[in-house]
């Protein structure tokens, strides 16, 4: 009975931490949240004539948008990228003002909001930056303003842009040190993801394919510089390259336009705004989304959005947290549904993926072809990350769009295990595995090797799914057998490098791929289309709903877990465990970390 009561007590601790303490501190932060938004949009400035729209890229943003439990978004690419693009038609609007990041940001993410600002200058608006600085040594933050009509730095920060790095840890030797045996099967040299536990340093071709793309994302930015700012190339790349500059000097050689504070720069905005009131993007976003939309009877783009790993299953989207997922359950389906509805004559799908598991990419890329054979066009627009098993959803679709600095391809596939039995051995904790059945049964156990037959039987289930991505690419692609095993081999291109092998239609983004949805569906130029996402964005009372249909034990485990789980031993663990445990062949890239 003792134990009985202490139980429920824990249950009851449990529920208070995840149910009562969030939804007092959603109250808290909701009031705050609305206090703070007045600094910058009261209720005259959001119905004021002249509107200057505001938008802080100092915070990192996801790839799409994901609804929190306290009733606002995650900071999203594609969310700006929409509302600048709706903004273009509203008269009100007169220009955009930018705090500007001043470290890094991922490099096809800072081009689409080049892309953007182009557009929205291209409609009649002003554009202008403010940075306290480009204090980060990585041309991408500067890249994303470098469209905007002025850059303004505040006079005591810096310039340090000076090129593009990036951070490739290795555990080999830490693998060695405790007596653990990476075993893996990589196909093939370029599949390098494995490397970070194999090896101690980079391979020859590991080194070859960073340097590469790495070499197309920086001459891509550059490029795109040179055109925004009026510079010649070989000029631009000889400042940049000299840096770190002053603010002062950064004006003086054509880098920037003016000196001053933050409220200076905001005030000069809304000057040429004639006085025009200052309203945050996102609230004018909200503003917006309350118009009515459109009649059913007007033809309709299915918006399919998919960000981060590749995964078995269905979504789970825990309201308390900005971990994204691509569950192949849940996109099939969504996918499936979209080709079913008779209104909806086109499919854009919006890819943001290093991949993950072979079995779900898989699962989806079937889901594309019953969707093209149920007449629905599918147009890929690639995020910054498309490769492994998000190029293999992709590579079935009717047409792709990737940004120049998209990182794609790494069409292969690796797998395996780490072996602690010795490691076990230096603490005096044993484990011993036990068997009935065939000798593949212990294959995947980290507590012995791979037995010579093990490996072979692994080896030859891995060449297997090689064989069928490839297989894949090629009757997608519409590319010979032989071209695809040339540039597959596990190698990550870029958009710009991958649209020279054939493995992208065009450079663009979003909206492009949504014209090209329009004319691939025949939906004539003037005539009214609706974009709708699939699937309908989920309320925070669903979230939560969906999130606790738990069991009072499984509460009780949460909350000590998320204990557990902010401890840094335990997040270094999972961060070396993860890609190994969850399937053991994946088609998955290696992320660059690019370093500020």
């Amino acid at each position: 009975m003792k134990q009985f009561f202490l139980t429920m007590a824990g249950v009851f601790a449990a529920f208070f931490l995840l149910l009562i303490i969030p939804v007092v501190f959603l109250i808290t932060m909701g009031l705050f949240a609305q206090g703070s938004n007045k600094a910058f949009t009261t209720t005259a400035q959001a119905h004021a004539k002249h509107i200057v729209l505001r938008l802080d890229l100092r915070q990192p943003m996801l790839d799409q948008s994901k609804q929190s439990v306290f009733g606002t978004q995650t900071p999203s690419l594609i969310s700006v990228v929409e509302t600048l693009r709706s903004a273009q038609k509203d008269k009100r609007v007169k220009g955009l003002f930018i705090r500007a990041n001043s470290g890094s940001m991922p490099p096809a993410q800072a081009e689409e909001l080049r892309q953007a600002l182009k557009r929205f200058r291209d409609s009649g608006r002003f554009v202008i930056a403010h940075a306290q600085g480009f204090e980060g040594t990585s041309v991408t933050a500067y890249l994303a303003v470098s469209a905007a009509d002025d850059i303004w730095m505040q006079k005591a920060s810096n310039f340090s842009a000076s090129g593009l790095a990036a951070e490739v840890p290795f555990y080999g030797g830490v693998m060695e040190k405790f007596h653990a045996k990476p075993e893996f099967e990589q196909f093939y040299e370029y599949k390098n993801a494995a490397n970070t536990y194999t090896q101690k340093t980079f391979t020859p071709a590991h080194r070859e394919s960073i340097t590469s793309y790495m070499g197309s994302i920086y001459h891509s930015a550059l490029k795109d510089i040179s055109a925004d700012r009026k510079i010649p190339l070989e000029k631009l790349t000889n400042l940049i390259e000299s840096s770190p500059y002053s603010a002062a000097k950064a004006v003086k050689l054509g880098l920037a336009d003016h000196l001053g504070q933050v409220i200076e720069a905001r005030e000069a905005a809304q000057e040429k705004a004639g006085k025009g009131g200052i309203v945050e993007l996102s609230d004018y976003a909200r503003q917006k989304s309350k118009t009515k939309p459109l009649s059913s009877k007007h033809p309709v783009i299915a918006l399919i959005e998919g960000q981060g790993e590749i995964v078995m299953g269905q979504s789970v989207d825990n309201p308390f947290s900005n971990s994204v997922s691509i569950a192949s359950d849940t996109m099939a389906e969504t996918i499936e549904e979209a080709s079913k509805d008779k209104n909806v004559k086109a499919i854009v799908l919006r890819i943001d993926s290093p991949g993950g598991s072979a079995t779900a990419s898989d699962q989806v890329w079937y889901a594309v072809e019953r969707a093209k054979k149920a007449g629905k066009p599918v147009i890929v627009s690639m995020g910054q990350l498309a490769a492994s098993g998000g190029y293999y959803i992709a590579a079935g679709a009717d047409y792709i769009f990737a940004q120049p600095t998209t990182i794609t391809g790494s069409i292969g596939v690796l797998g395996g295990k780490i072996v602690l039995d010795e490691t076990f051995d230096m603490i005096g904790y044993n484990v011993e595995p036990i068997k009935v059945g065939g000798d593949f049964t212990l294959a995947y156990s980290g507590a012995q090797s791979f037995t010579p037959a093990q490996r072979q039987a692994f080896h030859d289930s891995m060449a297997r799914v090689y064989e069928d991505f490839t297989g894949i690419v090629a009757k997608g692609r519409k590319l010979p057998i032989e071209t695809v095993l040339n540039i597959a081999k596990g190698r990550v291109w870029t958009g710009e490098q991958a649209l020279e092998n054939g493995l992208v239609d065009e450079m663009g983004g979003l909206y492009e791929a949504l014209d090209k949805a329009r004319e691939l569906a025949g939906i004539k130029e003037g005539e009214k289309a609706q974009i709708r996402r699939y699937p309908a964005q989920k309320t925070p009372l669903q979230q939560l709903q969906k999130y606790f249909g738990i069991s009072s034990d499984t509460a009780e485990t949460l909350a000590m877990m998320q204990v557990l789980s902010r401890t840094p031993q335990m997040k270094a663990m999972v961060k070396a465990m993860q890609s190994v445990e969850e399937e053991p062949e994946a088609l998955k890239a290696e992320v660059p970390v690019f370093a500020h």
